[in-house]
């Protein structure tokens, strides 16, 4: 299992954001024909940025994730292929994989107990990322992570047809940090985010050790069915392949599709971790999420017939 998603909803007055530092803008300069006098000593570059030293917890964890990625692909799971010939699934399953993984939480809001039944959910607005790391995250792992978020982020736009960027300010935050420094990067963005409380942060905050990663959806505008915000958590000392199925997991459950279901196949929405990456099974089901012939809040009896006609369309076939 990778993560653990939730909507939560909180009574905030819109849509959360994280103020932004203006960027100075340099006065132009005036045309001189006599060299220009230098200063008496350059100003001092900034110095590189260094990751803090992780402490033993933090590297024994790190430990037991390297070997939960090498045993799990020396079983032939995480896989990177998207699906195969070996992977077929007709209109009637992706279907029925849909409305098992749209239509039901896989977790309670504080992630101790099974989700139940709940109505359509999925962003009305444009979805803004941003990505934030603990201080014992190196920088060699923040660029190819940045990367990655980036990258992901510009499919999951091209796939749901839906605005999602890394720019402007952000609603969608992606926390990369270690055991070490999880809390403090949390409460950072519980003091950011207006009407984020270190307490409704608490599920990311405390995660169990088997729990590599987790996202939390929030609803605060007038629907309680319409994402406004959300908060994903990573483990820093996730190996690599864990990280990015990390990423792909969650910021696609962040998306709308909140559940897991153990008959999703190809699927990265499926707690057997046969697939690291999201497959082309998982790209149909986040294009049916998004399309305008499904509305917020419809319940799974009332979307039924919509999404069958939508699977048929997909899948080239009767239901």
């Amino acid at each position: 299992m990778r993560g653990r998603t939730e909507m939560l909803k909180w009574g905030l007055a819109g849509a959360m954001s994280a103020s932004l530092l203006a960027c100075d803008v340099a006065a132009p300069v005036e045309p001189s024909l006599k060299p220009q006098s230098r200063p008496a000593q350059a100003a001092a570059a900034a110095p590189p940025q260094v990751a803090q030293p992780t402490s033993q917890k933090s590297a024994a964890l790190r430990s037991y994730l390297n070997q939960v990625q090498v045993a799990q692909l020396s079983q032939g799971l995480l896989r990177q292929d998207g699906g195969g010939l070996d992977t077929p699934f007709t209109a009637s399953v992706l279907a029925r994989n849909f409305e098992q993984i749209a239509f039901f939480n896989e977790y309670d809001g504080a992630f101790t107990g099974r989700g139940g039944a709940s109505p359509l959910r999925r962003w009305a607005t444009p979805v803004r990322m941003e990505v934030i790391f603990g201080d014992s995250v190196p920088p060699s792992q923040r660029q190819a992570d940045t990367k990655d978020v980036h990258s992901y982020a510009r499919r999951l736009s091209r796939v749901t047809g839906h605005p999602v960027s890394t720019g402007g300010r952000p609603n969608f935050l992606v926390v990369i940090a270690s055991e070490d420094d999880r809390a403090e990067t949390l409460a950072a963005i519980a003091k950011r985010l207006p009407g984020i409380s270190g307490s409704s942060l608490r599920a990311l905050r405390d995660m169990r050790r088997d729990t590599y990663c987790a996202v939390a959806a929030y609803a605060a505008g007038p629907s309680a069915n319409t994402y406004t915000a959300a908060v994903a958590v990573i483990r820093s000392e996730n190996p690599d392949l864990l990280r990015l199925s990390c990423i792909h997991e969650e910021l696609a459950q962040g998306m709308g599709l909140a559940n897991d279901s153990p008959g999703a196949r190809p699927s990265i929405f499926n707690d057997d971790d046969e697939f690291a990456l999201l497959t082309r099974h998982d790209e149909q089901l986040l294009k049916m999420l998004y399309d305008p012939r499904l509305s917020i809040g419809m319940t799974a009896a009332e979307a039924q017939p919509i999404v069958r006609e939508i699977a048929e369309e997909m899948a080239g076939g009767p239901v």
